[in-house]
């Protein structure tokens, strides 16, 4: 009877798990995919509006985050007025800019 019974199954079985080396490759792997699927685009994200709100100067025509469009009629150093209708000024700040709008949109509404 021993020809039908495997005697693989009696052998010892290696350890199981692997070392410290392979542990170390998949962390190092995981924040790998990490950066490039999530720290860098963000970060280039945060680079253009930077570089959006620094740029921003009087006649623009924008829309905030909150979606008030207008153009610009003041520019601060933290602070823009924006004219949202004949004779109507607020202020906001800088950051909440969301997009500088092509000349001409808002004469459109």
């Amino acid at each position: 009877m021993d020809f039908l019974i495997s005697a693989a199954h009696a052998q010892e079985g290696g350890t199981a798990g692997g070392g410290m080396i392979e542990f170390l490759i998949m962390i190092l792997i995981f924040f790998a995919i990490m950066y490039f699927l999530i720290i860098r685009p963000q970060s280039k994200r945060a680079k253009e509006h930077r570089s959006m709100v620094e740029s921003l100067s009087k006649g623009d025509e924008i829309v905030t985050n909150g979606g008030v469009a207008g153009t610009i009629t003041e520019v601060g150093e933290n602070f823009i007025k924006v004219d949202i209708a004949n004779g109507v000024n607020i202020a906001v700040q800088k950051q909440s800019v969301q997009q500088v709008m092509p000349k001409g949109t808002l004469k459109d509404l």
